[in-house]
């Protein structure tokens, strides 16, 4: 039995780490302290003045745990590692863990070669980044590839130089080719050292000894040479037009983090200053919020964001107060091996950085209550949806079906799926008609439902076994609501198979008016009547639309092939194509057919009959 007040006499007048715990041993928070005694006993004070997350903790702890260390920032650390492992209830927890990419140059080799990590490591090798937007990532390794050219295949220098012929992006000018041996190895150095500067940014210095080079290949009538130069110079030129100067005297490194709250949420949004620029931003929303003060959410923050970064900068700028500053900076120190300086600055340019990440914060959490708001209005229209149509649950996941094809030809069967009111166009799936050939619009929905529904039965056995998981499975979940863009004849074709499935899944058809556009559902029991200005009918609408668009851009392609395969044949036109269609129905079955049977189409003559036969058989051996 845990007796709390022994408990509290004994506690140890170290630093440590205090671990509490509920009545069914989960862990409910975690926190460090510089003297374990005087930190734990507050909690159980009745005089104290603590915060409503505070009361709501103490009330839930059953006993509590401690671990010693031997300093405060060893505690931190313990602390933070804890925190990740067992994401406490009372704590505030950071979801994102993300390591950004990095530019690696190993220019510590004597052949140095560009590529991005993941990882930094004392290689000696130059690193630069994080990028923590993959757009900018590749628009960066995609200019440093324009401007300098360095060999993007998978040679080894110096020992494939003259091995081989050189690739395509050689010939293309996207490549120096030093496989060719033209190249020396201080030549080659040189390109690496310039794509440094260029990402250090170190752009005059760049500038000047390109222009040099411009004008001695000019002066040297090397005019090929120095247009080329003169074009690097140009974009290196534009590019620093198209950065922003955080500090123009001082090109140092910072990161600069603030805050914006609303009840129970929280957005930290942080801005990468690199080099004197910013190179990226990142927001992060953190819940259940609430209770805890700007200082204390901007601590935690501070704390789990770097214990999973793989850079550190010099200098934290933060919007409040750090609590445990002196901790957590020597904590970073020992992770970066350098000073580190967490600030909350008063006034001047660092203030004003400070305040235009606040904006961006706000705006941030601007946005998600929009998407909030958006995702409100959906599950309305969804629970509207229920009532009308009367089914047991909400619609959330809604498939719809549509046939296309031309007299009978090339029959194909589309499936879109929606999800919370929006199209999830990654889980559509297309289908061709195999069982039949011919016009029968009934059967060829039948045939896709069936396929469908057999397809997610053998992946729900196949997960049983282990051979998947679920969340690699192509056919499930089922849905909650069919739609078929069809009237009553294929929802009855359609029931009628859910029935010997037995699918108790409601199914309806889209049905449309004269003009050819949606009018409303039809049911069992007829058709349903629904506002055509309702959010309800604009769904149906959209649905029905893009299952129909689904439908008809896949019979169009796999058309298309069948009509460019005969545009190849001499002597056949659009009327012989159409006609061999008609006929065949099938391209496989105008590959198949003798002379004889080519013959009997419409407009066809012995020559081009003959045409079609060889233009099919001209690789057999014959």
């Amino acid at each position: 039995m845990f007796d709390l007040d022994e408990e509290l006499k004994n506690l140890p007048e170290e630093p440590g780490v205090y671990i509490m715990h509920n009545s069914e041993d989960d862990i409910i928070y975690v926190g460090k302290a510089k003297i374990l005694k005087n930190r734990v006993r507050q909690y159980f004070q009745k005089n104290s003045n603590h915060t409503p997350k505070v009361l709501a903790m103490v009330s839930n702890i059953a006993y509590f745990e401690y671990i010693v260390t031997d300093s405060e920032t060893e505690a931190l650390a313990l602390e933070c590692n804890l925190i990740k492992k067992h994401r406490p209830k009372y704590n505030i927890l950071l979801k994102d863990d993300k390591h950004y990419p990095y530019i690696k140059v190993t220019i510590n080799e004597p052949y140095p070669k560009l590529m991005k990590v993941r990882k930094l490591q004392k290689d000696g090798a130059k690193y630069y980044g994080p990028y923590v937007s993959g757009i900018t990532l590749k628009n960066t390794l995609e200019l440093v590839q324009k401007l300098f050219k360095p060999p993007l295949c998978r040679r080894r220098f110096p020992e494939d130089i003259r091995k081989g012929r050189p690739c395509l992006n050689y010939h293309i000018n996207n490549c120096f080719a030093p496989c060719t041996g033209k190249i020396g190895k201080e030549e080659y150095r040189q390109v690496y050292f310039n794509i440094c500067r260029f990402l250090d940014g170190n752009h005059k210095a760049l500038v000047a000894e390109l222009t040099q080079q411009m004008e001695d290949a000019s002066e040297n009538m090397l005019y090929e040479k120095a247009a080329d130069l003169r074009d690097k110079i140009r974009a290196i030129k534009d590019i620093e037009e198209h950065q922003k100067m955080i500090n123009t005297a001082k090109q140092d490194n910072r990161d600069v983090i603030a805050l914006a709250r609303e009840e129970s949420i929280t957005f930290c949004e942080v801005f990468f200053i690199r080099n004197g620029k910013v190179i990226g931003r990142e927001s992060y929303k953190i819940d259940n919020t609430q209770h805890s003060s700007n200082e204390e959410v901007m601590t935690d923050f501070v704390k789990q964001f770097y214990q999973s970064s793989e850079y550190i900068p010099e200098e934290i700028l933060t919007e409040y107060e750090i609590e445990d500053n002196d901790a957590i900076t020597e904590w970073l120190r020992g992770m970066k091996k350098k000073k580190v300086v967490i600030s909350n600055p008063k006034r001047g340019d660092k203030l004003h950085m400070v305040e235009m990440v606040r904006k961006n914060a706000d705006i941030a959490l601007g946005n998600y209550k929009i998407r909030v708001m958006k995702e409100k209005e959906k599950n309305t229209l969804l629970d509207t949806m229920q009532e009308l149509l009367r089914l047991e649950q909400r619609p959330a996941r809604i498939e719809a079906y549509d046939i296309s094809n031309i007299q009978g030809a090339d029959n194909v069967g589309a499936m879109v799926v929606f999800e919370n009111g929006k199209s999830a166009k990654r889980k559509y799936r297309l289908f061709k008609i195999k069982s039949f050939e011919g016009a029968d619009d009934y059967a060829s929905m039948k045939e896709v439902i069936y396929r469908r529904f057999r397809h997610a039965l053998e992946e729900e056995e196949q997960i049983r076994q282990g051979m998947i998981l679920r969340k690699d499975a192509k056919f499930l979940p089922l849905p909650d609501l069919v739609l078929l863009d069809g009237g009553t004849g294929h929802l009855n074709t359609v029931t009628e198979l859910f029935e010997m499935m037995e699918t108790d899944i409601p199914v309806f058809g889209m049905v449309k008016n004269d003009k050819h556009k949606t009018r409303g559902l039809v049911s069992k029991t007829g058709e349903i009547e629904i506002s055509p200005t309702s959010p309800v009918f604009k769904l149906i609408t959209h649905i029905q639309d893009e299952v129909h668009n689904a439908a008809i851009s896949y019979h169009r392609k796999l058309h298309g092939r069948i009509d460019s395969e005969l545009d190849k044949i001499g002597g056949i036109g659009e009327k012989r194509r159409k006609a061999l269609l008609t006929t065949f129905k099938t391209i496989d079955k105008i590959k198949e057919a003798t002379i004889d049977e080519l013959l009997i189409v419409k407009g066809m003559d012995r020559k081009s009959a003959q045409s079609v036969y060889n233009y099919f058989r001209r690789d057999s051996d014959v």
